[in-house]
């Protein structure tokens, strides 16, 4: 059976806090070379193969019995009918490619249907050990990601769902390669399937010490998904902006990391403690860890889509060693603006360095959904009192996007706003190291009265 599809087909809208960019290129990206060259036993044919895990290369819907997305484990279960397996791997030029799905069942047969462009093939699943079934030929008339869906045709028990391994695509076009998560070292499963992160790194003036970083942040309707974290005022020891925790549940988001290297609160000495000096109304606090230690703090708000919300953060050395980090938020159609916190960082003596902005997704079931993110009016204040417009920027992409197990991450300039986008298997991928620059927001720095901020 054959199949022509025309890319891209794959519609992010039908289809989620990473290792800081700093931090996050410690998984190797060798790692996915893995899947761009063809497995040891098709090398002395003129085909080529590639696997495909479904553990790290694959998405549920929502399940009718469950009520939530699954996913997690070598082999993926499909239970009923209204749950669909969906399955991506990228190939670089038009080609034709076979695909087979690797699957078992029991002793009982069921019924398996493949799903690519809309066209539907039943195969026929039964036995203990995987096996390998035929989906198809597919004629690939463009560099992309190819989509797979599986579901069964009906309810299953447990003891006898289909489980799914992965696939395996082979073809004859010369050159190709295919892309994947392709192993689950450095839990490459798991980072793989929350996506790649994104940033902009921010040229500011040379020879000056930045005090205050400002911008702000649009997210449009339906690119925000659950586990999105679009951060605003990044800089050298924490970050600051907004994420989505829930259907329910969005928060304000600021920590500031110890200078103590450790993913464990416990093991920092005290001496070398993030101290909390003041906090807004409502505002939670704590320590967090796993992503190197420090203190955070967070604001509970329901912050909306179609709004435009801005960032303000202060950093300022004080006289004993240490350093003061303080971040405000609010709407900005409501000339609003709240504390969220401020710390006090030991054994450190800087101002504001490395200002950027980043967008990631912490929720490894939705990393098949886009996000966008819009960055605009941005600005730094010396400790002069200057204000200086940041018009450019430096975009880069953490060890899943660097390392080529995931495509999908993008970003760049248009009119007077950056935008970083990622997740969603979209066509369109941006160079890490590119440099974009935006039109100027306004010629007049942001109205703040900085002596009339809240200081609790």
């Amino acid at each position: 059976m054959e199949w022509l599809i025309n890319f891209p087909f794959v519609d992010p809208s039908l289809s989620i806090t990473q290792r800081i960019f700093m931090k996050n290129l410690i998984v190797p990206a060798v790692l996915a070379m893995l899947c761009l060259f063809p497995s040891p036993d098709s090398r002395a044919s003129d085909s080529q193969s590639w696997t495909i895990p479904a553990a790290g290369n694959s998405f549920q819907s929502f399940s009718s019995t469950t009520g939530r997305r699954r996913n997690g484990g070598s082999f993926l279960k499909l239970l009923d009918a209204d749950t669909v397996l969906s399955m991506y791997f990228h190939v670089d030029r038009s080609a034709k490619i076979e695909i087979d799905v690797e699957a078992k069942a029991g002793t009982d047969a069921t019924s398996l249907i493949a799903i690519i462009g809309g066209e539907e093939r039943k195969l026929s699943v039964r036995g203990d050990a995987f096996a390998s079934h035929s989906v198809g030929t597919l004629n690939v008339q463009q560099a992309g990601y190819v989509r797979v869906d599986l579901r069964t045709q009906e309810t299953t028990n447990s003891s006898a769902a289909v489980e799914i391994k992965g696939l395996v695509v082979r073809s004859n076009t010369e050159g190709l390669q295919v892309t994947c998560v392709a192993t689950n070292e450095g839990n490459m499963f798991y980072w793989g399937r929350r996506g790649p992160s994104v940033h902009l790194s921010y040229q500011v003036p040379r020879d000056i010490s930045v005090e205050y970083g400002y911008s702000e942040i649009t997210v449009a309707d339906g690119e925000d998904p659950i586990g999105s974290y679009f951060m605003a005022n990044g800089f050298g020891e924490g970050y600051f902006g907004i994420q989505v925790n829930s259907p329910t549940e969005r928060r304000v988001l600021f920590s500031v990391w110890s200078p103590f290297q450790t993913d464990d609160p416990r093991k920092i000495p005290e001496d070398q403690r993030v101290q909390l000096l003041a906090k807004g109304p409502e505002v939670k606090t704590g320590e967090f860890g796993n992503e190197g230690s420090g203190g955070q703090s967070y604001l509970i708000y329901p912050w909306q889509a179609g709004r435009t919300y801005r960032f303000l953060t202060r950093v300022v050395p004080d006289e004993n060693g240490s350093t003061v980090y303080t971040s405000w938020f609010g709407d900005k159609a409501n000339n609003e603006w709240r504390l969220i916190a401020s710390f006090r960082r030991p054994k450190t003596n800087t101002y504001l360095r490395g200002f950027h902005s980043f967008l990631e997704n912490f929720d490894p079931s939705t990393g098949d959904q886009m996000r966008r993110g819009q960055h605009g009016n941005i600005w730094v204040r010396d400790k002069e009192g200057m204000w200086h417009e940041c018009l450019k920027a430096r975009f880069s992409v953490d060890a899943t996007g660097q390392g080529k197990h995931r495509l999908d991450f993008d970003g760049g300039s248009s009119d007077s706003i950056f935008y970083l986008r990622n997740c969603g298997f979209f066509n369109g991928t941006k160079k890490p190291g590119e440099t974009f620059e935006r039109q100027t927001f306004s010629p007049t720095p942001p109205e703040i009265d900085l002596q009339k901020l809240p200081l609790e």
